[in-house]
């Protein structure tokens, strides 16, 4: 079996795949200080919870945005695993060109998010990711990584929001289903969402000028955890994949197992 960890600023999604098939995944949060025993029984924990045999996982690949958790995932791969991750970067075949002016400084994850997309949909193509950062890629018909867009996502407008202001208070990031609201909650909670949705309209018709300039089709993907939310307000996303990142990871494994 394959064990993936895709580490975000905000949380690591960890899937475990039987061949092609992704037999199970979880969510937890990133931490920089956490030992590799700490997360070795985490890990076990989730294994046992699903009946799962942690000495089946013959490999691993690992993407991440945290490189002071790279190194302690690299270390638990070995002790707990006895097997040396993959690790997504300089040197690890992608399948794909990225025209990017310095490859090594594009995260990882926009790169397997870009080849897991290609892979499903072809081209030409944006991919969203709604996570801690709202990140816009594009891919074109030949499956060339084009570049992309970053803006704050969600959770850091809010987070700013509050800190901010000496008034307005935390809420929870949720669709209030009007833009004439009567109360700050709902207010704030409208600029976020409705905010976020003119965000994501304006670069992906941005993006489909510069990628299909004679108006051609445009496959528009989105993962993360706000692409359901999002989605609902909007209708220039095609498709959400909740598990594109770990996707990508699966078929990065096997172009360099």
């Amino acid at each position: 079996m394959l064990l993936a960890f895709d580490v975000g600023n905000t949380n690591i999604v960890l899937g475990v795949f039987d061949g092609e098939k992704l037999i199970r995944s979880w969510r937890m949060k990133t931490d920089r200080n956490k030992s590799v025993d700490e997360y070795g029984m985490l890990i076990h924990q989730l294994f046992e919870y699903d009946k799962l045999d942690m000495k089946a996982v013959t490999d691993v690949i690992i993407s991440t945005v945290v490189p002071p958790v790279l190194y302690t995932l690299q270390h638990l791969s070995r002790k707990y695993f006895r097997t040396k991750a993959i690790v997504v970067g300089p040197g690890v075949k992608t399948g794909m060109v990225i025209k990017y002016d310095n490859p090594k400084a594009l995260g990882s994850d926009r790169i397997v998010n870009a080849v897991a997309a290609y892979h499903k949909y072809g081209g030409p193509l944006i991919i969203i990711d709604l996570g801690t950062a709202t990140t816009f890629c594009a891919v074109n018909e030949k499956g060339e990584y084009l570049g992309g867009t970053i803006a704050p996502g969600l959770k850091i407008s809010s987070e700013a929001l509050t800190e901010k202001t000496s008034k307005l208070p935390k809420v929870e990031i949720e669709e209030p289903g009007k833009v004439i609201c009567k109360n700050t909650i709902e207010s704030i909670q409208a600029g976020l969402v409705y905010g976020h949705v003119g965000l994501v309209e304006n670069v992906v018709g941005r993006m489909k000028k510069e990628l299909a300039p004679d108006g051609g089709p445009v496959t528009v993907v989105a993962t993360g955890g706000m692409a359901g939310m999002i989605s609902d307000s909007t209708s220039v996303i095609d498709h959400i994949e909740r598990d594109l990142t770990l996707d990508g990871l699966r078929l990065i494994y096997k172009k360099n197992r």
